[in-house]
C-alpha cells in the first residue's frame, strides 16, 4: 500500500498547558494557536498538536522519538537552555548508546518522554 505521506503529527496532552507551551517554544518549536485549548508546534518539517488536556495514564504512557543528524549537538543545545531552572519538573539524561544507534531523554513538564536519536549508520 502506498500512502504518499507528508507528515505524521501526534497529539500531546500537556498538565499545564500554558507552562507546556513556553517549555516547547524554549526549545526552538514554533507555535500556531488554534485556539484556547490547542495548539500545533513545529520545527522545520515536523511538528506536533498540544492540548490542555491532561489524563494521568495517557501521560504517562506518551512516547515520542525525534532522530536529529546531530545528537552530539542536540544534546549540547539542549543541556545549556538549563531547562530544569525554569522548569524542575523537567528531566535531561545522558546520552547512551544502543545497539541500534544512541540517544538522551528529555521529560517534558508533564512527563512526556521523548527520545533524541540517532540511528547507526
Amino acid at each position: 500500500m502506498e500512502y504518499n505521506s507528508i507528515s505524521i503529527r501526534p497529539f500531546i496532552g500537556s498538565k499545564d498547558f500554558q507552562k507546556s507551551r513556553e517549555f516547547y517554544q524554549d526549545l526552538g518549536f514554533s507555535e500556531i494557536k488554534l485556539g484556547f485549548k490547542m495548539s500545533f508546534f513545529q520545527h522545520n518539517k515536523i511538528g506536533f498538536y498540544l492540548q490542555d488536556a491532561f489524563v494521568q495514564d495517557w501521560i504517562n504512557n506518551t512516547m515520542i522519538f525525534l532522530e536529529v543528524k546531530d545528537l552530539d549537538k542536540t544534546y549540547h543545545d539542549i543541556f545549556i537552555l538549563d531547562l530544569k531552572s525554569k522548569y524542575p519538573e523537567t528531566k535531561l539524561t545522558p546520552i547512551r548508546t544502543e545497539h541500534w544507534g544512541r540517544e538522551f531523554f528529555l521529560h517534558d513538564p508533564s512527563g512526556i518522554l521523548w527520545h533524541f536519536g540517532a540511528f547507526n549508520q
